[in-house]
């Protein structure tokens, strides 16, 4: 696929690396070439300087036969006009803009083909606020993602020992689930490398393990892989820039929140924003101001500011002070690696967090939603499937029928209800609603299932994307 990125920023260059991976044509957009030097050395893509709003510079860019283009500049204005320009004047298919502004986000209507036509609008800052909230209901786990419209959750967790199924083979779940609770482990990591997860492996302490299940029994299944924390109800927020303002916003409503923000102006501008949350104005890498502000009272700390540094040094802080469970946003992918399972507890790549919504659109088939796992090593997809048996190699066929790809998993599938039987006054009654099934290997698949597939490599995902593409007799 052919790509035109504007902006070299870290968003930019994230989707960038993303997608150069993967065999695509792609060109990033930048006025510093700085930016764009960095990125020629260790990617293979096509660099142009300039400003992205220009259809010089977009031209320049090749996007008069682009297929898909990806505004993630810094300014939303410039996203904007970049979409307008790529739709009325060189008919790209697809157009995907960053935006922080909540009125653009707000109104659908100004993101239409017939006003800046941005096919798809995405607010890194809000994923990963979203992000966030999802991991402070659930203190045990490293990474909280949904599928199926919130009906299933993909969880991973660091299975511990004494912990019910450390030492024993993965088919023994069963054995301590509640009857009807169904779940599938659908990866193991151990030390960074993937473990095939057969019904007779055995996990071991310190695995990181991957749980999907309906989001209802999420809870039941972590207590079989991990000692349950006590829900979080004290909450401190190193940083109160974009994401820390956010993220505090969001979390004020359920939690005691307290907020620490370096510069006094900022301090002073987002306390009044808030209805209970406590600002304090200093320096959240000083070990005398986590003291005094009860550290150890703490039951999650979040390094939330721009400054990777600052945010390693805050959070090993506020662990050795004894806050139970602390997160550090680090924008350096090799500094995230090196530092969770340490001292810090989970190391946040915002960029990762955020690019699951734009892979939906660059993988083949019909993809409804993309959660990159393990900072980008691995992936989740929800693939919905269509056709039939004569023109699919998925529909109607057991999933012991399915050709193997090795370290691709179905964890679940999305199927909706089957139509109620008229009722006496002549009118049928609703559709049940749709519900979240375990397949096993004699489970059969249906057209219009939703199917969530986990890949430990994302060189498995082409092989996917094809398993479940319709044959042109479908179309």
């Amino acid at each position: 696929m052919k790509i035109v990125i504007l902006g070299a920023g870290q968003v930019g260059a994230s989707v960038a690396e993303a997608l150069a991976s993967e065999i695509n044509d792609v060109t990033v957009v930048d006025q510093h070439g700085a930016s764009l030097a960095q990125l020629a050395d260790r990617l293979d893509v096509r660099t142009v300087i300039g400003n992205a709003a220009l259809p010089s510079v977009l031209r320049s860019a090749g996007i008069e036969d682009a297929e898909m283009l990806v505004a993630v500049t810094q300014s939303d204005q410039t996203n904007l006009v970049a979409c307008k320009i790529a739709r009325r004047m060189f008919n790209v298919p697809t157009r995907i803009a960053r935006l922080r502004g909540v009125d653009f986000i707000a109104d659908e209507a100004l993101l239409a083909d017939d006003m800046f036509a941005v096919s798809h609008a995405m607010c890194p800052e809000q994923d990963v606020t979203d992000y966030i909230a999802r991991l402070v209901a659930f203190p045990e786990a490293l990474q909280v993602l949904e599928f199926a419209d919130g009906k299933a959750t993909l969880v991973c967790v660091r299975a511990y020992e004494g912990g019910l199924l450390v030492g024993k083979q993965i088919q023994s779940m069963r054995e301590h689930l509640p009857h009807g609770v169904d779940a599938r482990i659908v990866a193991i990591f151990r030390e960074l490398r993937p473990v095939e997860p057969t019904g007779k492996t055995v996990i071991e302490a310190g695995d990181e393990v991957f749980l999907l299940a309906p989001t209802e029994n999420i809870r039941h299944v972590l207590r079989e892989l991990r000692r349950m924390q006590q829900p979080v109800k004290r909450i401190m927020i190193a940083g109160g820039g974009n994401i820390g303002a956010r993220v505090a916003a969001a979390l004020e409503r359920q939690y005691q929140v307290k907020v620490v923000e370096c510069d006094p102006r900022r301090a002073e501008l987002i306390a009044t924003r808030f209805k209970d949350t406590l600002v304090l104005c200093g320096e959240a890498t000083d070990e005398n101001v986590l003291a005094q502000e009860n550290i150890d009272e703490m039951d999650m700390f979040l390094a939330l500011t721009n400054d990777d540094e600052d945010n390693i040094m805050a959070a090993s802080l506020a662990k050795r002070l004894g806050c139970p469970r602390v997160l550090a946003l680090i924008n350096r992918r090799a500094y995230a690696d090196m530092v969770q399972g340490g001292p810090i507890d989970i190391g946040l790549s915002p960029a990762q967090v955020s690019i699951g919504s734009l892979l939906a659109f660059v993988r083949h088939g019909d993809v409804a939603r993309v959660h990159s796992l393990r900072r980008g090593a691995a992936e989740a997809l929800e693939l919905i499937v269509h056709g039939d048996r004569s023109n699919s190699k998925v529909v109607g066929r057991r999933i012991e029928e399915l050709p193997m790809i090795a370290g691709a998993h179905i964890g679940a599938i999305l199927r909706k209800g089957a139509p109620k039987a008229r009722l006496a006054d002549g009118f049928a009654a609703a559709a049940p609603a749709s519900h979240v099934i375990i397949p096993h290997h004699d489970t059969v698949i249906e057209s219009g299932d939703h199917v969530v597939v986990f890949c430990t490599h994302k060189a498995q995902i082409s092989q996917v994307e094809r398993l479940f593409q319709v044959g042109f007799g479908f179309f």
